[in-house]
């Protein structure tokens, strides 16, 4: 990896590089916006356009509980255990917890009392297992928001660069329209959903389905957050992709590339930071999320085995649970591997399309040290190192659930044979 202690300083300063037939004028104009320093709260604040376009989703985070981060300060994102939109957490959650409990001891009693089959099991587990991510909140919301923040703030400094070196602040065309449609969306999905269940599948009643809604809510509302950052890390992409492009067309220069490649490092650490910082909360989705699949596709299947082929409610609502999870799975998966591997595709192009033997001695070296920093630091979308979130993590996930289903087929097939 190529460190850069000076990444986050203002202090970069014109390097003596010789004459500079073209692009000296224009390295001097971003040499004046350079003197704009990122510890200034309300300079970042001024720039910081990412923060005014998903400001609504923050604040729904926060009436959720799930993430009480808050713009404490001007230009930053804070946390604090005991601020307002914490307390205001754990009292949402107190009373959330509340009414899991009373529905979760309604449905222990049906799985332990009314069901007679083993296969009936499968539907009252289904019910158990939806009410488990209310309880991992705290470990995997209130106990990462410190990251979170860390993340939220580390693109203050970027659009600041940004503006140094294009002259305009960046863009995210339509980002607040989208959170909109995909916030309705997300509660409207949660209580289409719900209610789908409730009609379709035998014993899960509308006074259940009231422990539900916040829980269904914040998973679909997890995967609009995903959604919506990497989008934004694609338009940012994009913007410096352009700039880069133009910039290079009209002003080649060892001063100018050297600033875009200390840009793009920068946009490379906020995907990594995005990646560790929702580590906890996307790794605990990702294997919910393959836990109902299984055990929803293994309920249809098994039915299937004893019964034949045949549509009934019960089975419609297996098949609904399983692809309502597929669909948030791949929409995490699909949205980081488009998000990373357009990040570096542009400027690479056209930093190779560069003539060496038309630049000094200077730019081409920039050009190489670019092209290095492009290689050494490729920009992925990793949950700490545990997993790299692409579309491959798709199909290794589904070759796992398949594996599992098998064995357990298996199982059931023997069982109906010896019966």
């Amino acid at each position: 990896m190529e460190t850069f202690p000076s990444f986050y300083k203002d202090d970069f300063h014109i390097p003596t590089i010789g004459k500079q037939p073209r692009g000296s004028a224009r390295a001097q104009e971003i040499y004046k916006r350079s003197l704009l320093k990122s510890s200034d709260g309300q300079t970042l604040d001024d720039h910081d356009q990412f923060y005014r376009d998903h400001k609504l989703l923050l604040k729904l985070f926060q009436v959720l509980g799930a993430m009480p981060i808050q713009r404490g300060e001007i230009g930053r994102i804070t946390f604090g255990w005991f601020s307002v939109p914490s307390i205001y957490a754990y009292g949402v959650y107190l009373v959330t917890t509340v009414l899991v409990f009373f529905v979760g001891y309604d449905r222990l009693l049906i799985l332990t009392t009314k069901s007679k089959k083993f296969d009936e099991y499968i539907y009252s587990i289904i019910f158990l297992m939806y009410l488990v991510p209310h309880f991992w909140v705290p470990f995997t919301g209130w106990s990462v928001a410190k990251e979170v923040a860390d993340y939220k703030n580390s693109w203050g400094p970027f659009q600041l660069d940004y503006y140094k070196i294009a002259g305009k602040n960046l863009e995210f065309p339509h980002l607040n329209i989208l959170i909109v449609i995909t916030s309705s969306g997300c509660l409207i999905l949660a209580v289409v959903f719900l209610l789908t269940l409730s009609a379709l599948m035998e014993g899960f009643t509308l006074y259940h389905t009231i422990a539900y809604y916040h829980i269904i809510t914040t998973l679909n509302m997890n995967a609009a957050l995903w959604f919506i950052n990497c989008r934004a890390i694609g338009d940012a992409s994009r913007g410096v992709a352009s700039s880069f492009e133009k910039d290079m067309d009209e002003h080649t220069c060892a001063y100018i590339i050297s600033r875009y490649r200390f840009l793009w490092l920068r946009l490379s650490d906020i995907v990594q930071k995005l990646g560790n910082a929702y580590a906890r909360t996307y790794s605990a989705y990702s294997l919910f999320m393959l836990t109902n699949m299984t055990i929803a596709i293994y309920g249809y299947t098994s039915e299937i085995v004893d019964h034949g082929f045949r549509l009934t409610f019960r089975e419609v609502g297996l098949l609904v649970d399983a692809a309502y999870c597929t669909t948030l799975l791949f929409v995490f998966c699909d949205c980081s591997h488009r998000a990373s591997i357009n990040i570096s595709n542009r400027v690479q192009h056209r930093l190779m399309s560069v003539k060496m033997d038309t630049v000094d001695v200077h730019t081409a070296n920039e050009i190489e040290l670019f092209l290095v920093a492009i290689r050494v630091n490729s920009p992925k979308v990793s949950l700490k190192g545990y997993t790299t979130v692409n579309r491959e993590l798709i199909s290794s996930m589904l070759a796992t659930m398949m594996m599992y289903l098998i064995v357990l087929l298996q199982f059931k097939i023997s069982l109906v044979r010896s019966s």
